[in-house]
């Protein structure tokens, strides 16, 4: 049962089928153990928190149950977006926490992020199948509560957190929010709520149970409420928030979705500049961005006279990359941005609120803004379902190495972009038979020739993903 919920990043499974409360019990036991164990002197509390979705109290409170009767004290959030959990271990110094949450997936899914201390995060490699070794030695019968429990509002000391990242707007701005129906419908009128020269306009705020779309801001069509009503009202901008809030999509003044390399990119410039006014820091501040990102990050980043850093895809991964360099900012294109400021961790919130700090110092619509760095066209993730997913990329090293670069730090990239224009990555899925290729090229002229060549040596794009 366990393997069913267990995946590489996280917790996450379709409520009442393989994930009950008996299972968030034995899971919650796993974690405490394993929490107190890496702390070493077990000292702390863990933290909990959970989303909107109608099973998120019920297996919250079993969770907790779970972590108690392994020991350590429960730290309660209540209703809290993912990034807040975040926030907490640190403020309180907690030894780690749990968010019940299953993110960006439909309403009947949920699940659980772990982090440790210092909000690290943990997955397989960093804890996790630990944990589901713990949990898959339980017997069935709850053990007794030994640790402490407590209901903490932080809700307050929070919004101070997001608003130290917020720059006073110098002219008046309307702003259009699309909720998702989740999380960031809570967090939003308590953080934002009295912003000078700030005018929202509210899209499903309303916490029902269930999603008037999907809450995955990824999907294009789940951005057409946002585009739509941004134009409507003549807004600045436009954000569309996943379920739990930690991930942020912004559209322009003209509500056209902006790519999350480009606003990399252009929050790139904001946070090198605040890190030079920083007399703590030392040497160049450097950014991270994965790898899939288009060639305009690095450009930028190295235009700056700051460092760029390529990572491997997934928070896990960026997390550990800042972390490393002591990286001033970081973005992926899935939608998470990084702040060292925020302890290495992801913010819906805080991009939300870096995006305003640069546009409010400024006439200029974000449209123009971000024009000089949408300079390469892309591709976009495609995906093709190939069962030997290791031959094709041993193929493609093959034909493309005598006349590119080729790195394998995700999947194999293949760097021609100096010589011939173009480059292009190609990802295997941790789950399925597929491979995520993209791929950018200096003008639309050669992608079109790169695709071409491209897409029959990896095969039938996977409908659907």
């Amino acid at each position: 049962m366990m393997d069913k919920i267990f995946k590489a990043y996280d917790i996450r499974a379709v409520y009442g089928d393989a994930l009950t409360e008996p299972v968030a019990w034995k899971v919650g036991y796993a974690v405490g153990s394993h929490l107190k164990s890496a702390r070493g002197d077990g000292a702390g509390a863990v933290v909990v928190s959970r989303d909107m979705r109608p099973s998120s109290p019920s297996l919250c409170d079993a969770l907790a149950r779970g972590i108690r009767a392994a020991g350590p004290d429960v730290i309660d959030l209540g209703m809290a977006d993912t990034s807040m959990m975040y926030f907490a271990i640190n403020h309180l110094g907690a030894m780690g926490g749990v968010q019940t949450t299953a993110s960006h997936n439909p309403i009947e899914y949920n699940g659980f992020k772990i982090s440790r201390e210092q909000a690290r995060p943990v997955g397989a490699d960093t804890g996790l199948r630990e944990i589901q070794e713990i949990a898959e030695g339980l017997d069935s019968a709850e053990k007794p509560a030994v640790g402490g429990y407590e209901q903490r509002d932080l809700w307050d000391a929070y919004r101070k957190h997001i608003r130290g990242f917020l720059t006073p707007l110098k002219r008046p701005m309307r702003l259009v929010i699309d909720a998702s129906n989740g999380m960031a419908g809570a967090m939003i009128p308590r953080v934002f709520d009295d912003v000078e020269n700030l005018e929202i306009i509210a899209l499903n705020f309303e916490i029902t149970g269930t999603f008037v779309h999907e809450p995955n801001p990824l999907v294009p069509e789940n951005m057409v409420p946002t585009q739509q009503a941004v134009r409507e009202h003549g807004a600045a901008l436009g954000a569309c928030f996943d379920g739990d809030a930690d991930r942020c999509i912004i559209v322009d003044d003209r509500g056209e979705t902006i790519g999350c390399d480009h606003l990399t990119a252009l929050l790139a410039e904001h946070f090198t500049a605040l890190d030079q006014t920083n007399p703590a820091t030392h040497g160049k501040p450097t950014i991270v961005y994965d790898l899939r990102s288009s060639k305009v990050v690095k450009e930028t980043v190295e235009a700056l006279d700051a460092t760029p850093m390529r990572s491997r895809v997934g928070h896990v991964f960026m997390k550990a990359a800042m972390r490393d360099a002591g990286a001033v900012f970081g973005g992926e294109l899935s939608g998470h941005f990084y702040f060292r400021g925020n302890y290495y961790t992801d913010s819906g919130a805080i991009a939300l609120a870096s995006v305003l700090s640069v546009l409010g110092q400024q006439q200029a619509g974000l449209s123009e803004v971000i024009a000089p760095l949408r300079k390469y066209p892309q591709s976009g993730e495609i995906n093709f379902r190939v069962e030997d997913k290791a031959g094709v990329m041993a193929g493609l090293k093959a034909r493309y190495g005598s006349r590119a670069d080729v790195d394998e730090l995700d999947g194999v990239t293949i760097d021609a972009f100096d010589a011939e224009g173009w480059w292009f990555n190609v990802r295997p899925s941790n789950t399925e038979p597929l491979l995520r290729l993209n791929a950018e090229a200096r003008d639309q002229a050669k992608l079109d020739a790169l695709m071409a060549e491209l897409t029959p040596q990896i095969g039938e794009p996977a409908v659907g993903h």
